[in-house]
């Protein structure tokens, strides 16, 4: 498929569904501290089942974008800086793909 993201090895080739990657962003996001969901956001353009997540970008430059709702009470830089480093450590660790950025919007903040 085209739009599948891919990665020339020394034997070969290794092709990953952006769903895949969109999986592994959410079930990090969601782990991360005051991540108390994802939202479907309002940007135009393609998401994933995963709501509020989209993969960009080829394999040596994958862009992802995320909408997450945060729990109140919590210092949301902090929060959207913690989620940027993690789902970016766990996608290159779990994929071997290049992260180019990681954009966190913080959608909502919801009282737990």
């Amino acid at each position: 498929m085209a739009d599948d993201l891919t990665l020339e090895l020394e034997h070969g080739r290794l092709t990953i569904a952006r769903e895949a990657v969109a999986e592994i962003v959410a079930e990090t996001a969601l782990g991360c501290y005051g991540v108390v969901g994802l939202s479907a956001g309002s940007r135009v353009g393609r998401m994933f089942r995963r709501e509020g997540i989209s993969v960009e970008g080829p394999g040596d430059a994958v862009r992802i974008e995320l909408h997450v709702v945060v729990e109140h009470g919590l210092n949301l830089a902090e929060v959207a800086s913690t989620v940027r480093s993690q789902v970016a450590y766990d996608v290159e660790r779990l994929t071997g793909l290049q992260v180019a950025a990681v954009e966190v919007v913080i959608q909502r903040v919801r009282q737990s």
